[in-house]
């Protein structure tokens, strides 16, 4: 009988200074040429894990490990990165984390470098690790021009010309559009199948990636563990794609993982008098909360609005989406005056942003960036919170904050030893805290697990109930969906689409969700919609 490639036994490992293990008495086979997806609640371990594979746990964050953990016979605990990279590959959340070189063709030698190998075998490393990622063209590119689905490319590239037997993937997809996603995703699965790579990739959008999985493995907070093929973990577990969650109010059998597997059930059950009435909202007479009047703005020299006129209504939320690259996050960066129109003109809550200092709009607007680290400075989560009501005027106050974001058991926890999920909420309520009347958030569901999506959904639907104003970019289809007002579609520097979400959403195929996708209906595009045109039907 074959080993397996990795082997955990009764793995546990502490943080230092933590009062919790991040794993517990964990244990896991995998063979090799598997495909294997982990997955779980925010904060149960998982990013813990990946790093244990190739030792940066212990040996970059310290702590305790005890049990035993071989890859490819060899112990990572012991041995470290170093000794683990020809054997080991590790993509970072951001791929920028890891990035040494300016031009992507150095930024691929640079490991091969320091192992020393001859000129003749890096040149045949580099290209063929070009090839199996088909990003030849960017040979000769600066890593800063690449767009987010070449720079995770060119990441993965960089550790396959180490040829390892192992690529660990940390949330490849969270900072992707959903095209630029599927790229990536269809050069790992090529590599695990052409190549028998074995492939550990975590993800909370499991709606990207569980039709190629394998198996799954699903931590649990408390840190059990669940393993099996995709079907027999979402069937269940709490964390499920739309599709899956679908299948399961409809008691379909067996439950679909993808939207070819769920059309089956539509188009043989006749399913399409779930359909209702289309409850798009009418146009909204409110006053502006921001807008953009005929703006351009460039990055030295390379143009990335051009004359794009857009507004936003007081009391909706927006949903800015496109490729990467579209200028989804300049547009915010100009409304909350962080940047200033070449030319044209932004306006921010009735003030024209060359004409109000940063100080003064940073008191009118809560602006959450796509790094969330950038705005966390203090000790403990509680102190964060405290620091902006006590800079707003406000008395010291936060416990019902913490609560629906989740973050009371962190209360007293210093930020930065919190997972990247964990962070983004922490900055999210920091921001949240003084009370905002409009409030700007960029990729706000990175790091998050379905869960608490739901409850950051409510939560802002909650602010826009009391009139806030929310603005955000996101790559997050299924967020979109379930929480926008209004969806305006950008597209090189420009507005392809602006209206209702249901209309721009039901009208887009890349934009669309996987509920959009089932019953192509613009009435049904989230789960709540099914459950509600059930309950109706009833």
């Amino acid at each position: 009988m074959n080993q397996p490639l990795i082997s955990l036994n009764n793995v546990t490992y502490t943080y230092p200074s933590a009062r919790q293990p991040a794993l517990r008495n964990l244990s896991l086979d995998v063979e090799a040429g598997e495909f294997l997806l982990v997955t779980g609640v925010s904060g149960a371990g998982k990013s813990t894990l990946l790093r244990l594979f190739n030792g940066l746990v212990p040996h970059f964050y310290g702590g305790h490990v005890s049990g035993s953990v071989r890859v490819a016979g060899r112990d990572p605990v012991a041995l470290g990165p170093g000794e683990m990279s020809d054997i080991v590959g590790l993509v970072f959340q951001d791929p920028e984390a890891q990035f040494v070189a300016e031009i992507v063709e150095d930024e691929l030698a640079f490991a091969l470098e320091n192992a020393g190998l001859p000129m003749p075998l890096m040149r045949k490393r580099v290209e063929e690790s070009l090839h199996a990622l088909s990003i030849e063209h960017l040979r000769g590119r600066r890593v800063s021009t690449l767009s987010g689905g070449e720079r995770q490319r060119v990441a993965i590239a960089a550790v396959l010309t180490l040829q390892p037997q192992v690529l660990v993937l940390d949330e490849p997809t969270s900072q992707l559009d959903p095209q630029s996603a599927e790229e990536v995703l269809d050069a790992l699965v090529k590599l695990n199948s052409d190549l028998g790579l074995t492939i550990i990739l975590s993800e909370h959008r499991l709606e990207r990636v569980v039709q190629y999985a394998d198996r799954i493995l699903y931590i649990e907070m408390d840190g059990e563990t669940q393993l099996g093929t995709p079907r027999d973990i979402l069937s269940s577990t709490a964390l499920a794609p739309p599709v899956t969650e679908v299948g399961k109010l409809l008691n379909w059998t067996p439950l679909p993982l993808t939207i070819k597997e769920g059309r089956r059930f539509v188009q043989e059950r006749a399913l399409f008098n779930l359909h209702s009435k289309d409850p798009s909202p009418a146009f909204d007479p409110s006053p502006e909360a921001a807008s953009l009047d005929r703006a351009w703005f460039s990055y030295d020299g390379r143009e990335v609005l051009r004359g794009l006129s857009m507004s936003i209504r007081q009391g909706e939320i927006t949903a800015l989406m496109g490729r990467n690259g579209a200028g989804k996050t300049t547009i915010l960066k100009l409304i909350v005056g962080l940047l200033k129109p070449g030319r044209g003109s932004v306006c921010t809550l009735d003030e024209d942003t060359r004409n109000i200092s940063l100080d003064a709009l940073s008191r009118l607007v809560g602006y959450v960036p796509q790094q969330p680290d950038v705005l966390l400075f203090a000790d403990t989560v509680q102190a964060e919170i405290d620091f902006t009501r006590r800079t707003h005027g406000l008395p010291p106050d936060g416990a019902q904050l913490m609560q629906t974001l989740g973050l009371t058991p962190y209360r007293m926890a210093d930020p930065r030893d919190l997972s990247v999920g964990e962070r983004q909420r922490v900055a999210i309520a920091a921001v949240l805290a003084g009370d905002p009347p409009l409030l700007v958030l960029d990729e706000p569901t990175r790091g998050l697990d379905y869960l608490q999506k739901t409850a950051l959904t409510h939560m802002l639907r909650t602010l826009r109930d009391n009139g806030k104003t929310v603005i955000l970019a996101t790559h997050d289809v299924e967020l979109a969906a379930r929480l926008a007002d209004r969806v305006v579609l950008l597209g090189d520097g420009e507005v392809i689409a602006d209206g209702p979400a249901r209309e721009v959403m039901t009208g887009s195929l890349v934009f669309s969700s996987q509920v959009s996708k089932l019953f192509r209906d613009p009435a049904l595009i989230t789960v709540e919609d099914v459950e509600n045109a059930l309950a109706a039907n009833e």
